[in-house]
């Protein structure tokens, strides 16, 4: 399988990556169960839902990304694709840059794996690398990206016309900046679901994580912030 570096890699020595209620119950209930989440999150009606690829997080949050066919029709194509067969079910954000970008998209977890789909043909474009940018990671190779995507935290225009932009966040990119960093992470963030607006699938539950102490789960617990 064709190595897949990060883009970050690529940019070493040209560019310097910037850091940048409940109710408490008075007996502290035991929660039996995590809380119902919603299914949907409203969408400009301009959209095309079948253009709209949605990641359900296992930080408990769903992120739209309206994807633009005539930026990029054969990255939107395979995007679609994988996404709508289960591709990116279970896969990690292995690549997080803080004051960058998250990188996902690799089955593998390792950044070295990808489809068993070929390679794509780049498809450079005029769009900046703002936040929120969808784009395409790929090797030395213009032509090599596959099924490896990453999300702009912040304007990195050094990368424009560099990689292929297929995309943009339209809701949730709270939930973005949320992803656990690391190169991987020692906790990654993982996409739960991912598939298009159109295939109207439910929000999973987000799963709850195990007490270090042993301890059931309280109210308390899924009060607490989500680590970064």
């Amino acid at each position: 399988m064709k190595f897949r570096i990060s883009i970050a890699a690529l940019m070493l020595g040209a560019t310097a990556f910037s850091g940048s209620a409940l109710a408490k119950d008075k007996e502290k209930d035991v929660v039996e169960a995590p809380p119902a989440l919603p299914t949907k999150i409203d969408m400009d009606p301009t959209h095309d839902p079948q253009n709209v690829l949605v990641l359900d997080l296992s930080n408990g949050g769903r992120v739209l990304i309206r994807m633009v066919p005539e930026w990029a029709p054969n990255h939107v194509e395979r995007v679609s694709k994988l996404a709508s067969e289960g591709f990116y079910n279970g896969v990690i954000f292995h690549r997080v840059i803080d004051g960058f970008m998250a990188q996902t998209g690799d089955p593998t977890g390792t950044g070295q794996g990808g489809s068993p789909l070929p390679d794509l043909k780049a498809e450079f474009n005029a769009m900046p690398n703002v936040r929120g940018t969808v784009a395409m990671a790929r090797t030395n190779d213009p032509d090599s990206a596959n099924s490896q995507f990453f999300i702009d935290f912040y304007p990195r225009f050094s990368l424009d016309h560099k990689y292929t932009v297929f995309g943009r966040v339209i809701a949730g990119m709270n939930y973005v900046d949320e992803i656990h960093r690391g190169e991987p992470p020692e906790d990654p963030t993982k996409i739960l679901q991912a598939s298009l607006y159109s295939q109207n699938k439910p929000q999973p539950a987000a799963p709850l994580a195990p007490a270090a102490t042993g301890k059931p789960v309280t109210l308390d617990d899924l009060n607490a912030s989500p680590s970064k």
